[in-house]
């Protein structure tokens, strides 16, 4: 299969002002030499993105559905090479990027049954003067921007709903993982997307091309996944034209394990909260909080199967740790581990940062008190701090006693307490006796400062739709 390392502007695949290798974090290799754009290529793909909505947003939502739905089939049927190609520029394990493809493709066959779904409204006013019609159209032009940890996934989740609402746009990747996106924008232009619909760029000054495009009028709409840091800065930028964001943010979850869970169970689902994509998410969890009459338990267990976990290249058969996206994200988890320590951290299991070639860190388990440094930061990689509490509200407290509200996790084997708690955690998503619960039928997204407004669902597609209301004369 080709590996297509171009631009991709007006349905064609075109040469930009530069190029950029892509490492592969396991052997810092050069996988391949993408495109990258100048100002005119940004510039270009606005003008076909502008040019085709006017066509594309009129087209009926059974056709927008059928491309969708293609989509998918083709991404299923390519799912092992996708696979492969997240797995060498992330740096993640095989399985862990079979599983990423596999719900990558979902948004494109949940988006392509949401499509022609979408609900209106036509009733009486209260006061019975005329009939209150409320419809909904698709927003414009839209700017959207992926992060690196999951490269598939995060791209689909906006680019699906967006498609499905009629909705043309501008996608750009991170440029640690961008040859992923290109295949899944390549997927689209299989499946028989109209030439502008989807645009894909890489800037060589990526925040100066992204700051001149939200500042053209012709842009209505910004879906960002990233750092909260960078989401502040996107904000500030839109509000100078009032340009309509979704921000996905970071995260800080919490993972309760109340005294009368079921440690064993528990121990299986922090495995998946935590180690799901090497930790490198932002629904792991990053702070494990445990009931002191159930810690010794835990965390031993929880250490054993930490340490039993094979750390290896992605695509190494047996492989269940694989490499961090770059020596620089490396790096900057051994210094929180490192901080941690020296603020009093007892280390169970790892918390070394290992020599050799290879953006590698192993799984590491420690043991803190609860104002320890390393709890306000959001540690992307296997790293798991586990503090331990005396009653269910002082959990709560620490929980909460964040900037950020993603998810949360709670174990307990009485589901009263555990749906009592869930509702006192300030999140926009709670795990109930379960490691994962994202799925493309579901709502995602946080409260507080994990951002603004929600991705998959029944609401997703409303990202990308303005709501009209129209009074009838009766």
């Amino acid at each position: 299969m080709e590996l297509k390392t171009k631009l991709y502007i007006n349905g064609q695949w075109c040469d930009g002002e530069g190029t950029l290798d892509v490492i592969d974090p396991s052997d810092e290799s050069v996988i391949a030499q993408i495109t990258t754009a100048g100002d005119k290529d940004a510039d270009a793909a606005l003008d076909a993105a502008h040019k085709a909505f006017a066509t594309w947003s009129k087209t009926s939502p059974r056709y927008r559905a059928e491309i969708l739905r293609k989509a998918f089939e083709i991404m299923i049927a390519e799912a092992d090479y996708i696979a492969t190609l997240v797995s060498k520029e992330n740096g993640k394990v095989f399985s862990d990027a079979k599983g990423e493809v596999i719900y990558a493709a979902e948004f494109f066959r949940w988006f392509s049954e949401e499509a022609s779904r979408t609900p209106g409204d036509f009733r009486h006013s209260p006061s019975g003067d005329k009939r209150i019609l409320v419809t909904h159209q698709p927003i414009g032009v839209s700017l959207l921007i992926t992060p690196w940890n999951f490269p598939a996934a995060m791209a689909t989740r906006k680019l699906a709903p967006a498609l499905a609402a009629g909705c043309t746009m501008i996608l750009k990747p991170a440029s640690e993982t961008p040859l992923t996106a290109i295949h899944i924008v390549d997927i689209l232009h299989r499946a028989g997307v109209p030439a502008g619909v989807v645009n894909y760029i890489l800037p060589i000054k990526t925040g100066a091309t992204m700051s001149k495009l939200m500042h053209d009028p012709r842009v209505r709409n910004l879906s960002f996944t990233g750092s909260t840091e960078v989401g502040r800065v996107l904000i500030k930028e839109a509000a100078d034209l009032v340009l309509r964001t979704s921000m996905e943010l970071g995260g800080n979850a919490p993972f309760l394990v109340l005294d009368d869970a079921d440690i064993d169970e528990a121990v299986k689902a922090a495995m998946l909260a935590k180690m799901r994509n090497g930790g490198a998410a932002c629904t792991a969890a990053n702070r494990i909080l445990v009931a002191r009459s159930v810690a010794a338990e835990f965390t031993q267990k929880f250490s054993a199967a930490m340490g039993a976990l094979k750390v290896a290249p992605g695509l190494t058969e047996g492989a269940q740790l694989g490499a961090s996206v770059s020596m620089k994200e490396r790096n900057k988890i051994a210094e929180l581990v490192d901080m941690a320590k020296g603020a009093g951290a007892e280390i169970n299991i790892g918390g070394e940062k290992p020599e050799g070639v290879g953006a590698f860190y192993p799984a590491t388990v420690m043991t803190v008190k609860k104002d320890n440094p390393i709890l306000s930061h959001e540690v992307f990689g296997p790293v798991a701090p586990i503090v331990i509490f005396d009653t269910d509200e002082e959990a709560i407290a620490i929980a909460n006693d964040t900037e950020y509200g993603l998810i949360s996790y709670v174990f307990s084997g009485d589901l009263s307490r555990a749906i009592r708690t869930a509702e006192a955690l300030e999140a926009g998503m709670v795990a109930i006796n379960r490691g994962v619960i994202s799925d493309p039928a579901a709502p995602f997204g946080g409260v507080k400062q994990s951002g603004l407004g929600r991705e998959g669902g029944f609401t997703g597609i409303h990202e990308f739709l303005e709501t009209k209301y129209i009074g009838v004369e009766i």
